[in-house]
């Protein structure tokens, strides 16, 4: 049966494919997950004079409301900066903002087939063996992101470029006032959370740097060999502190059961050498505990937001309410966690 998106997206490929004859979209399908995109595979058949040529394509396209709000801008210039890095990324094809062609702003991209992003099947016990390989790999990656430089990458353009003194006030005030329109109910331990943050700064960013945003076991494929082949959901990227990446992925709840192993991979000492090593800077202890406790903070948001964009009807996807009743009570612990409460 022929999925009512697939002629409507094969006419706006067409227009972007003017060499190109016989344009055929078919086998479409949503994938699972992604509460602030859409996401489908497909595949693309068309013709080059006589030759047939075929691709495996995904479509990311914004949905009636999100968990959180995001430029679908920002995502593809982020992807399309790293394209031939040391950061593995699937390459981008076309970014169409208006919304006439899908009724939504949407990308198209390569779909790297054949690899693994879940959690759960990674700590199911098939993968133990390469669990340190996929560890090295996770936060070697993250210290070529921090490495990076934003400017020379032409990323400036996108993302605005904070004070290296401002870079923690503006991240806190921005999740604080989400929490502060979206929560359905009183939030006292994220409170607290936010209160201590403020009386105690960290110091100021070592240097500005591209924050991938969401980087967590769960948003980067991996195969059985232990190697990443394509890191995901760039819609939170930003310029900022590069301890705020490295802070988010030490959020206790991204451990996944497995308790002190960061990621659900390696204890946290660990983690950091590799990503010190790859990045060439330091992880400062005492500002990688604020960054971590912020992070639990902008998690819980993030939760919040999600129920919120469920409760007031613009998304009754199952997947926005999930994050609300899987995380929330397990975020507030984290918050406990991480100030030594608990």
């Amino acid at each position: 049966m022929t999925h009512p998106l697939e002629p409507r997206l094969a006419a706006y490929i067409a227009t972007r494919m003017p060499r190109a004859t016989d344009i055929v979209v078919d086998r479409l399908e949503r994938i699972s997950g992604g509460a602030s995109r859409e996401t489908y595979r497909f595949r693309l058949g068309w013709r080059e004079g006589e030759e047939a040529c075929e691709r495996q394509l995904i479509l990311r396209r914004d949905p009636p409301a999100s968990l959180i709000d995001t430029e679908r801008r920002v995502e593809f210039e982020a992807y399309r900066a790293f394209a031939g890095s040391a950061v593995p990324v699937p390459e981008m094809l076309w970014l169409e903002e208006a919304s006439e062609a899908l009724d939504h702003p949407f990308f198209i991209a390569e779909e790297l087939a054949g690899f693994q992003a879940s959690p759960q099947m990674l700590f199911s016990g098939a993968y133990d063996a390469i669990l340190p390989k996929v560890a090295e790999r996770k936060w070697t990656i993250l210290g070529e992101i921090a490495r990076a430089d934003p400017i020379a990458l032409g990323l400036d353009k996108w993302m605005p470029a904070p004070a290296l003194d401002e870079c923690w006030r503006r991240e806190l005030a921005h999740w604080e006032a989400i929490l502060d329109k979206d929560e359905a109910e009183p939030l006292p331990i994220a409170r607290a959370a936010i209160r201590w943050l403020k009386a105690n700064p960290p110091p100021t960013a070592q240097k500005l740097s591209v924050v991938h945003g969401d980087y967590r076991t769960g948003n980067f494929l991996y195969d059985a060999a232990g190697k990443i082949h394509g890191v995901l959901d760039w819609e939170m990227a930003h310029l900022g502190d590069p301890l705020e990446d490295l802070g988010w992925g030490f959020n206790p709840v991204w451990q996944f059961g497995r308790p002190d192993l960061e990621g659900g991979l390696v204890a946290k000492a660990e983690a950091v050498a590799i990503w010190e090593r790859a990045s060439g800077l330091k992880a400062d202890p005492a500002a990688l505990h604020w960054w971590t406790l912020f992070n639990c903070v902008k998690g819980q948001a993030i939760w919040v937001g999600s129920a919120r964009a469920f409760i007031d009807g613009g998304n009754k996807e199952p997947i926005m309410v999930y994050p609300a009743w899987w995380l929330l009570n397990a975020q507030d612990r984290a918050i406990l966690k991480v100030m030594g409460k608990l």
